[in-house]
């Protein structure tokens, strides 16, 4: 039942090369700040010693995202009737 090691490191890297595709960023998004917007975000990269600052604005976008669809998974009770049963 061994298998051919060879063959399992080539299934790994064709694996590997199809995952890179699919992530592969080819959609572009883009927006505007004004100057102290883009003051703030300046500051706050140089503060937290943040070199990529397109990586930490998707990050930060995606976190959101992802926090506010968590918060509006359906669920069995309507919001107001679990805020009354929390303590």
């Amino acid at each position: 039942m061994a298998k051919n090691k060879k063959s399992n490191t080539t299934k790994k890297a064709v694996d590997y090369i199809d995952r890179k595709k699919v992530l592969k960023r080819k959609h572009r998004a883009g927006f505007m700040l004004n100057d102290k917007e883009l003051e703030a975000v300046d500051a706050y990269c140089k503060k937290y010693k943040i070199d990529n600052k397109s990586k930490f604005m998707r990050e930060t976008v995606l976190r959101y995202v992802m926090e506010q669809f968590l918060e509006d998974y359906p669920t069995l009770f309507e919001k107001q009737d679990l805020d009354r049963l929390r303590v």
